[in-house]
């Protein structure tokens, strides 16, 4: 049993709290928050889980893996403080908030022999993985374009403390891009080069909802940006993200290829529908699941990497994979600013596909 401790103890701690519940081969067996009363408020709620400080939760030997799930700016510093004290980390995405602070930990962790993972694991799950398997036995022939959408007013409408989201590392691109750009590379391989443009609609945004409701506060990140990937394969890849858009009839996901089309459902989703269209039936068409983790939740990529480090074995949702998708985002947003195509200079190994069937425990 691989033990978890966790660091940030906001929103989507429940969220990853109740799935790693389930997962085999992991249990949570401490949390910390720099406020207090929130991790005693959750170790109060599940027996057999400690509240501690995050420098105890650092050095407590029974941690194995610690799970960050701190706002973006504090993603780098957990990771280094947990690397430092020797234990393995996973965090929420983005690895951190921009590639001089992200290269040294996969270099931290390296020199250190220790693991690094990093959201999105969604794309682990039966929907992505379908269409991965999909791709991967040719049923639409050679992917040649694909397009990728996010779209919303902005999430003030519905999160009581949204500041972080128009802060350094937020914004639609590094807040939504993680989960779009993860899927593209588990799908058609890494980027190489991108262009872009981006802008904003609103300097200043309004808190919507809870006990700050009517507050204002400034936006300091763009918060509409559309581009082009452009793949190693030579697959190019058109995408928009945005906080400034009411409604929009959009496809999440869509790959093109030379024998047919493929619809990917929502990448912020484990499951999903995945339909094709192909040369010979013009009609969409629902395919039955081919691959991916069912049932999969929040905190499987965790599992996935306790496994992996059970077994001398690469994890799927790891650091090196989180490095290159931040270094797309960043490249689109300087190709934006800079008005002209940027290259990616990291690459990455697509990682293994998860197999119909599939346990985090025994895959």
């Amino acid at each position: 049993m691989t033990n978890i401790g966790i660091v940030g103890t906001g929103v989507i701690s429940g969220t990853y709290l109740d799935h790693l519940a389930k997962l085999p081969g992991v249990q949570v067996v401490a949390v910390a928050d720099l406020d207090v009363s929130r991790a005693q408020a959750i170790a109060d709620k599940f027996p057999g889980i400690r509240a501690l400080s995050p420098d105890d939760l650092m050095t407590d030997p029974d941690v194995d893996i610690v799970l960050n799930l701190t706002i973006p700016a504090a993603h780098a510093p957990v990771h280094r403080a947990a690397l430092q004290a020797g234990k393995h980390v996973y965090g929420e995405k983005p690895l951190a908030v921009d590639r001089a602070e992200a290269e040294p930990l996969l270099k931290l962790a390296a020199a250190s022999d220790l693991r690094i993972g990093c959201a999105p694991d969604t794309v682990l799950g039966t929907g992505t993985q379908t269409a991965r398997a999909l791709l991967d036995r040719g049923d639409i022939g050679v992917p040649t374009a694909a397009t990728a959408s996010f779209v919303t007013p902005g999430h003030e409408l519905w999160h009581p403390a949204p500041e972080f989201y128009y802060q350094a590392g937020g914004g639609p691109l590094l807040d939504m891009g993680p989960y779009y750009v993860t899927s593209l590379v588990t799908l058609l391989g890494p980027v190489r080069r991108v262009t872009g443009r981006a802008g904003r609609a609103h300097d200043q945004r309004k808190v919507h909802t809870g006990p700050r409701t009517g507050q204002t506060f400034g936006v300091d990140v763009p918060t509409h940006v559309t581009g082009v990937l452009e793949h190693e394969s030579g697959a190019l890849t058109t995408v928009l993200m945005s906080f400034d858009v009411w409604a929009a009839r959009l496809p999440r996901i869509e790959i093109y290829g030379t024998e047919g089309s493929l619809s990917v459902p929502d990448p912020n989703a484990f499951d999903g529908t995945v339909e094709i269209v192909t040369a010979t039936n013009r009609d969409w068409a629902e395919v039955p699941v081919a691959g991916g983790y069912a049932g999969a939740g929040r905190g499987v990529g965790v599992a996935d990497m306790a496994r992996a480090i059970r077994l001398g074995e690469p994890h799927r949702a790891d650091g090196a994979l989180a490095y290159h998708v931040l270094d797309v985002l960043e490249s689109l947003l300087e190709a934006a600013a800079q008005d002209q195509p940027v290259d990616v200079a990291s690459t990455v190994v697509r990682p293994a596909a998860v197999p119909l069937g599939a346990s985090p425990e025994s895959t």
